[in-house]
């Protein structure tokens, strides 16, 4: 039987673009499976749950491709499901596809969390200076430079939607490389490697994005 991976999705089922790259990095014959946390859930009752707050806010996709703010206390609520159904689905190795910060999950034993390898990478990279962050949304830009921000470690942060035109990307990326940082972390798994290649020539300095950073750690663990 062929070696699977699951992916945990914070929205929902399918993401060929999350699913593809993923499975770029996995061993030869190796099957990626890919749940959402909100599979099931139609657009109302996703809706009724809106964000309560800037800390309680995700950005993710749906299905058919709408961007969306959701709340990540639902997420929680529904992601030990999802990763139960995963385990079922027979996968060995779980990506938690979301570079947000999670208490302690059940069921989440051995499952590989982007924001750990992210702040990882990023801290022996940077162990002080002036990083960097991307993230998707203005109202996630306080909670999350807060989250990074470390003893001799200055943290500055612009938003850019992963969604977001040519055009409009290249003005966060100007508007952070005036921030001068060292180092910059691209903090959603919705960023791919189409917009870091737009952003980074404009920033000037090593350019960290989040889902080929953990692709390539699970590559290693796994080769």
């Amino acid at each position: 039987m062929a070696r699977r991976i699951g992916i945990a999705t914070i929205g929902q089922a399918p993401r060929d673009d999350i699913a593809a790259l993923f499975a770029r990095y996995a061993p030869q014959g190796a099957e990626v499976v890919l749940r959402g946390c909100l599979d099931g859930l139609p657009d109302e009752a996703i809706a009724a749950r809106p964000p309560l707050s800037g800390a309680d806010t995700l950005y993710t996709r749906l299905r058919g491709g709408t961007d969306v703010r959701i709340s990540k206390a639902h997420v929680i609520e529904r992601a030990p499901e999802t990763l139960r159904l995963l385990r079922e689905d027979g996968c060995d190795t779980i990506v938690f596809a979301c570079t947000g910060d999670f208490p302690p999950l059940a069921g989440d034993e051995g499952v590989i969390f982007p924001s750990r390898v992210l702040n990882g990478l990023s801290a022996a990279l940077l162990p002080q200076g002036r990083l960097g962050l991307l993230v998707p949304l203005p109202e996630q830009v306080e909670k999350l430079t807060a989250k990074w921000r470390r003893p001799g470690l200055e943290v500055v942060g612009e938003a850019l939607r992963p969604s977001a035109t040519p055009a409009e990307a290249a003005e966060a990326a100007r508007r952070l490389k005036a921030q001068a940082p060292d180092l910059v972390a691209m903090d959603c798994m919705s960023y791919d490697e189409a917009l870091k290649a737009a952003v980074k020539p404009i920033l000037g300095v090593p350019t960290l994005l989040g889902i080929t950073a953990t692709a390539r750690v699970m590559n290693e663990m796994l080769a």
